[in-house]
Formats: structure tokens, sequence, C-alpha cells
């Protein structure tokens, strides 16, 4: 079995970059700094699902991709990280920048409103990002291009 992204998140997000475990991915939601991590692994739908290496390289991914929000949306006041699952089934992490006073606050991101993508600027920002990812302090080795 190979690794295929579910087409919602296809649709609702734009690819940064690959990281050793994970697709970087940023949601298409001009409203919030909003990424996903969705890890290369064929069937894998929760958490548990990931050998225990798995699970740190993930939580390192995790940690750099607030790193990337902190650095590239600044300021933040909160960073959210969850794994629902609910709609879309596929393991994925939503990693997203919180600010007092944001469409959502202080509630939770999903559903809230109306989304605003990101249109043309999509693509610039997405390659803002990758370099940005490749750069931060620390950053894990790059995973395949």
């Amino acid at each position: 079995m190979s690794f295929t992204l579910d087409p919602r998140l296809e649709a609702d997000s734009v690819f940064i970059a690959d990281g050793p475990l994970s697709q970087l991915r940023l949601m298409d939601d001009a409203r919030f700094p909003w990424l996903v991590l969705v890890p290369r692994v064929p069937g894998a739908t929760e958490w548990i699902d990931l050998d225990g290496a798995s699970q740190r390289l993930l939580l390192a991914e995790i940690n750099q991709a607030g790193a990337l929000l902190r650095a590239h949306f600044a300021p933040i006041d909160k960073i959210n990280i969850g794994a629902l699952g609910n709609i879309v089934r596929q393991l994925h992490v939503h990693v997203v920048g919180r600010r007092e006073g944001d469409a959502a606050w202080p509630g939770p991101v999903w559903g809230a409103g109306t989304r605003r993508a990101y249109g043309a600027d999509a693509p610039d920002l997405a390659a803002q990002l990758a370099r940005a990812f490749d750069d931060l302090p620390g950053a894990l080795l790059p995973g395949p291009r």
C-alpha cells in the first residue's frame, strides 16, 4: 500500500514541503496561520497506528511547525494542536496559530465562519514557508522533495 493524500486535505490545503515523516501543508484559509502535517504512513488513522520512532518524529515535526508559525506569522498568542479525524480519517495533525480577537477567538477554528482562501498568493506563501521551514534552527533533516 502506498501513501495517498485524502482528496479533502488536498482540496483544502497547499503543499509546502515533505519532512522526514510528513507532508507539511498550509490550510487555505487566510484568516488563520494554519498548518497541517500528514504522515506519509499508508492506512494510518490514529496516533497509535504509528510506531514509537514515527511518533517521536511526528512530535518533532509538530514542534517545527509551531516554530514556523511563530517565526513567520508573529505575533502568535497561542498555538492550537489537534488531530481530530472525525471527517477526514487519514491521520493528520493541525497546528494553528491563534491571535486574540481572530475570527474564531476563543473558540476552535474548525467550522468557524466562512473560509477566506489565499487565492493567487497561496503558491508564493507556500514557497516562503518552505524556505523558512528549512532554515529553522535545529531543523530536521529534509525529507524527500
